[in-house]
């Protein structure tokens, strides 16, 4: 295979993962860049070698660089976070806490988070946009999740999924620390 020949399909993999991860039909992607979807096909297929005022107009319309739709190096992404990276984003003088471990964004924000609630206290959320959704685990203690008003017991070694874009707050009524883990997928814009 030539050098061209690998370009063309790098172009032509990587084109395709970023229209899809970020939710952009053929047309959609065609009108924001100003080039055709024909075009877009064939550069997908690897049937042509897009000039490089196209591939920069594509990559305008997505949101990254020339080198980013040409990479053919790229393998699956692993972004490791440390313990010591992480973002503690709020705490108490208790000791209850929430740390944001790590985050992602494809196709939307998805987050991972380690918290942990002090006997008796608690946290309030706003609603997240609609279709945003989120897990929890509990590793300890006994968790009252309170959906738009509704309490619901989660204790240690069980797991909740609910759509959060109603009030909710996560609240510790019993006499031990609760630790939990939660995931939070929030619909791309």
């Amino acid at each position: 295979m030539t050098d061209l020949d690998q370009l063309t399909q790098s172009l032509a993999r990587n084109l395709r993962r970023l229209r899809t991860e970020r939710g952009f039909t053929l047309d959609t992607l065609a009108a924001r860049a100003g080039i055709s979807r024909g075009m877009l096909i064939q550069i997908e297929q690897a049937r042509t070698n897009p000039s490089v005022g196209t591939v920069v107009k594509v990559g305008d319309a997505l949101g990254v660089s020339i080198t980013t739709l040409l990479d053919f190096d790229r393998g699956p992404a692993v972004r490791l976070v440390t313990g010591d990276q992480a973002v503690r984003l709020w705490s108490t003088e208790a000791g209850s806490h929430s740390t944001l471990l790590a985050g992602t964004e494809a196709p939307g924000p998805l987050e991972l988070w380690r918290w942990r609630l002090m006997p008796g206290e608690g946290s309030d959320s706003d609603p997240h946009p609609v279709g945003t959704s989120e897990l929890v685990h509990v590793t300890a203690g006994e968790l009252t999740l309170v959906l738009d008003g509704e309490d619901h017991r989660v204790p240690a070694g069980a797991s909740a999924s609910y759509e959060s874009h109603v009030p909710h707050s996560y609240r510790n009524d019993g006499p031990e620390p609760v630790d939990f883990m939660m995931a939070v997928s929030v619909p791309s814009a």
